[in-house]
């Protein structure tokens, strides 16, 4: 199984949303359903970063990176 670190993006909302799944696809369609608090606030939600890990230990640890990272190290990372 492979495992996948995230960050989409809402251009209406302008913010950044970083997560982890073995389903990005899949996940984005939870996000796009309402299904999550945060990101039911609007449906324009972009992929735009994926990185693929073989062990969920690594995904969940660069998932904890991202999610501490600033706006400008985002967008240095996506870029």
């Amino acid at each position: 199984m492979k495992f996948y670190v995230y960050i989409l993006y809402s251009p209406s909302l302008n913010i950044y949303y970083k997560g982890f799944s073995t389903d990005v696809e899949k996940r984005l369609k939870y996000h796009f359903n309402s299904e999550h608090k945060f990101t039911s606030k609007t449906r324009d939600w972009v992929i735009v970063y994926k990185q693929e890990f073989l062990e969920k230990s690594d995904a969940l640890k660069e998932e904890k990176r991202l999610k501490k990272l600033n706006r400008k190290s985002i967008e240095k990372l996506i870029s």
